[in-house]
C-alpha cells in the first residue's frame, strides 16, 4: 500500500511541475506581449490596468469610479 502512496505523491507532484512549467511559459507570454505593446507606442501600464478594469463586474467598476470621483473632488485633484 506505501508503494501506491508513493507512486501517487510523486505523479502529484510531477504534475505540479509540469503546470508550474506551463504557467512560466505563459507568464512570460504575457510579457512578450505587453513589450510588443510598448514598442509600438502603448503605455504597458495602462494596459495592464485596462485588463484589470475589463475583468471586474461592470457594477463593482462604476462603483471604484464613483468613489474614485468622490475622493479626486475631495481633493482637488482634477
Amino acid at each position: 500500500m506505501a508503494e501506491a502512496t508513493d507512486d501517487r505523491l510523486r505523479l502529484l507532484i510531477e504534475r505540479i511541475e509540469r503546470l508550474e512549467e506551463e504557467k512560466k511559459g505563459i507568464a512570460d507570454d504575457i510579457r512578450d506581449v505587453y513589450a510588443e505593446g510598448k514598442a509600438v507606442g502603448y503605455d504597458a501600464k495602462m494596459m495592464r490596468q485596462c485588463v484589470r478594469l475589463r475583468k471586474m463586474d461592470v457594477n463593482d467598476r462604476r462603483e471604484m469610479d464613483m468613489i474614485l470621483e468622490t475622493y479626486r473632488a475631495a481633493l482637488g485633484i482634477d
